[in-house]
């Protein structure tokens, strides 16, 4: 027994070697702020057991007002990736956005539904500290790409069901303005055994519950959406070799049909993102007339 303890926490430790060893490795992108924010980089906004989920904050602290605030999601098959690789925050910083750029527990470092866990946990940080942040709870915006996109849907789909949030309780009344699904994973189950999955990520996010239906529906944003539901922006390249178009294409059709407010781009011929630098321009102007089109922000 004491020798299986012994070993565990050697792969334990590996595991988290491992992660820094790739999170150095990654080429860092600058973000620059604007001259009335500040960078509050690496605060921990959850903490379980030994992890620290950490989150790089722009803020505007002077502003005479509460801010509306984007929460930034990295993508990666949730196995890969760090918050120092994203960028690309200027529309957002142009229209008075915040930004929470976070990080969150990889599957080398722990199985579903971690991850979904620190995103509730990171959207529940910036309603109890709204006030200090100097943001606007009822402005808050959730955006990801690939797995990212998948968890902003989480995130923001799961409103008050709490199933999710064992680690950061005490709050009610949790919602987001918008969600922005960039090439997110709507369906886990067709993801990982559906005609069209190519990718080994599920299995290995999904550990021990890789054969658990009941539990890949509770982690597939599909399964959360209904007529209440936040408002969705959907981008996807209907080319995508990773995660399938028609993932996209299912998600908005429900959306049509139960009458939520959502719109989606195809973009033709395109990848897995890495869109091209005018297709950004574009999504990003877009997504910004969506959400300046929405109640809360009239």
């Amino acid at each position: 027994m004491k020798k299986y303890v012994v070993v565990s926490v050697i792969i334990l430790l590996m595991s988290f070697e491992i992660v820094a060893q790739v999170k150095d490795s990654i080429i860092k992108k600058t973000v620059a702020i604007p001259k009335d924010y500040v960078a509050q980089i690496d605060v921990v906004y959850t903490k379980v057991m030994d992890w620290e989920g950490r989150a790089d904050l722009y803020i505007s602290p002077k502003a005479s007002k509460p801010i509306p605030v984007l929460i930034n999601i990295h993508g990666g098959g949730w196995k890969s990736g760090t918050k120092e690789s994203q960028g690309g925050f200027n529309s957002f910083f142009n229209a008075g956005f915040a930004v929470a750029n976070m990080e969150y527990r990889l599957s080398g470092q722990a199985t579903a539904p971690a991850a979904v866990e620190d995103t509730r946990c990171m959207l529940i940080y910036l309603i109890k500290n709204a006030n200090t942040l100097n943001i606007d709870p009822n402005k808050i915006v959730i955006m990801g790409g690939s797995a990212g996109g998948h968890l902003a849907l989480m995130g923001g789909l799961l409103a008050n069901d709490h199933r999710f949030d064992t680690n950061c309780l005490g709050v009610e009344n949790i919602k987001v303005a918008a969600i922005i699904d960039k090439y997110g994973i709507a369906d886990v189950w067709d993801w990982t055994y559906g005609p069209e999955h190519k990718s080994s990520s599920p299995k290995l996010w999904l550990g021990d519950k890789a054969n658990d239906d009941a539990f890949i529906k509770s982690v597939s944003p599909v399964s959360y959406v209904t007529k209440n539901s936040p408002p969705i922006f959907i981008v996807h390249g209907n080319a995508d070799p990773i995660v399938p178009y028609q993932q996209s294409v299912d998600l908005y059709k429900k959306l049509q049909e139960l009458g939520v407010k959502s719109q989606f781009i195809t973009v033709e011929g395109g990848g897995h993102g890495k869109f091209d630098k005018e297709k950004n321009n574009e999504i990003n102007a877009a997504i910004l007339q969506f959400i300046a089109g929405l109640d809360s922000f009239k």
